[in-house]
């Protein structure tokens, strides 16, 4: 049993090709995440599970002999770590890119009134959001001031006085 060396190492693609699938991968998904409804995404941002997804999957590129090298699966789990950390690094170092690279939170509740139009467009029932409200401790929407469906898929509320 004799291991090959070369195939474990050397890639089969050149890097540059790798970085560009990766590239393009990561950037059309998080297209598609960034318009798709955010109640999916449970406690982690739709980028966050991006992120854990596309690792997961690049690197066991690498893991088996029929995928390819070992750096080819390390190049491309770095491409996306690059693109998730250079996203991140232009919300926090230009914040007019904000309201481009992240979802905005949407009201559904104001003032004890329940948007409809917003539950309709996240797909969110009355009964989901009452399940959501009850783990915040409140029973009626009357209870409520301000709540928003936050980008992550969290809901934050704001007890009226």
């Amino acid at each position: 049993m004799s291991i090959d060396w070369n195939s474990v190492f050397v890639p089969s693609l050149g890097i540059a090709e790798i970085i560009a699938r990766g590239s393009i991968m990561y950037l059309g998904l998080f297209a598609v995440l960034r318009f798709m409804g955010r109640r999916q995404a449970g406690n982690f941002g739709p980028a966050d599970l991006l992120v854990i997804v596309l690792i997961a999957d690049a690197a066991q590129n690498g893991m088996g002999k029929e995928y390819g090298s070992v750096t080819e699966g390390l190049v491309l789990v770095l491409t996306i770590l690059g693109w998730e950390y250079l996203i991140d690094w232009l919300q926090y170092r230009y914040p007019v890119l904000r309201p481009l690279l992240t979802t905005p939170p949407l009201t559904l509740i104001e003032n004890g009134r329940v948007d409809q139009a917003n539950l309709r467009k996240e797909m969110l029932t009355e009964d989901e959001l009452r399940s959501q409200l009850r783990e915040k401790e409140v029973v009626e929407y009357s209870e409520v001031k301000l709540a928003k469906l936050e980008g992550d898929g969290r809901l934050s509320v704001i007890k009226a006085p």
